[in-house]
């Protein structure tokens, strides 16, 4: 894609979100092309993004994923998986992706036409097969939030679960070991203003909820946050700032993001979408990287869409071994 020059950027007014400074530039995408819902992965000693691939109205059809071995530069592995053709059960809205890899095989959960999907490869640049010829979870019985973005989670203790949901509660399953096979019945969590996008991860013994508020077409759209004991909550607030990435200057809608941590190490990143840059829109969004930092009570500190990680000739965060640089 053509990223915005510096002249078109400076056109646009800039009106700093609370605690920070605007800034007339924004940071570049980190991908080619109209991308939205990344998801960000660490595979052995490579980064992996696997994102929504933008097209009008969200009438997507495919995915595809994006790799690093720094998080500086980034190529297209290509497509992954083609849900007109390679599924029996959905042809269209192929939305907000994830992958895990377990039992030496990788687990791609997806949307497809409004249900979750799970498809399996032996590589993370797949080529995808669908693991159960029909939907993972759609909406019927106890399932009472609409089945879109699933986020896999395995906890240290190897349980795995699925999260997902869109407007109401979030709610979650347990998998059995086999990753394509629901334990139980959902869990309800209730979260804070939540629309959709939830991501899960663990630090310092302590569960994170992160999820997007408001609607992927608001200037508006924005991640909130909180804190559990347990990986199906209940999840409340610590501290003050409970949104932690909003709109700042032209960067704006930025949520519906993936968190990152470093192996070896307590550095985080979040990879998130905005509206394009200078004439997006909920149909037209571009995928960006933000450093995530903690205060010393757990809490998140709030992020600025305006900044970027790295600067021009910075070696980023290449892996080494499966771990990050000391």
């Amino acid at each position: 894609m053509k990223h915005p020059s510096i002249l078109i950027a400076l056109l646009f007014s800039c009106v700093a979100a609370p605690g920070f400074a605007a800034d007339a530039i924004p940071p570049v995408p980190i991908l080619d092309g109209f991308t939205a819902d990344p998801a960000i992965r660490v595979f052995g000693d490579t980064y992996y993004v696997y994102p929504t691939s933008d097209k009008p109205n969200w009438l997507t059809t495919d995915f595809s994923v994006w790799s690093s071995k720094n998080l500086v530069t980034w190529k297209k592995e290509g497509l992954i998986l083609d849900v007109t053709h390679d599924l029996k059960w959905a042809n269209i809205r192929a939305w907000a992706p994830d992958c895990v890899a377990r039992n030496g095989k990788y687990y791609f959960y997806f949307c497809g036409d409004g249900k979750i999907g799970v498809a399996t490869s032996d590589k993370p640049t797949g080529p995808f097969k669908d693991a159960l010829d029909q939907p993972l979870l759609k909406k019927e019985g106890k399932i009472h939030t609409n089945t879109i973005d699933p986020y896999p989670f395995i906890d240290d203790d190897g349980q795995a679960w699925l999260y997902f949901g869109n407007g109401g509660n979030a709610q979650a399953f347990k998998l059995k070991p086999d990753m394509v096979t629901l334990d139980g019945d959902p869990v309800d969590i209730p979260l804070k203003e939540f629309r959709e996008g939830i991501v899960v991860f663990k630090r310092n013994r302590k569960y994170y909820f992160m999820w997007s508020i408001d609607d992927a077409r608001s200037p508006n759209y924005r991640v909130g946050w909180g804190i559990s004991n347990s990986p199906t909550g209940p999840v409340t607030s610590l501290g003050k700032n409970f949104i932690v990435l909003q709109k700042n200057g032209s960067a704006v809608a930025t949520a519906h993001h993936s968190v990152l941590n470093i192996p070896g190490t307590d550095r985080w990143y979040a990879v998130y979408h905005r509206h394009a840059i200078p004439d997006g829109s909920g149909y037209k969004r571009e995928t960006c990287l933000v450093r995530m930092e903690f205060n010393a009570d757990g809490s998140i500190k709030p992020m600025d869409p305006m900044t970027t990680p790295f600067k021009p000739g910075d070696i980023g965060e290449p892996l080494h071994n499966g771990k990050g640089r000391p």
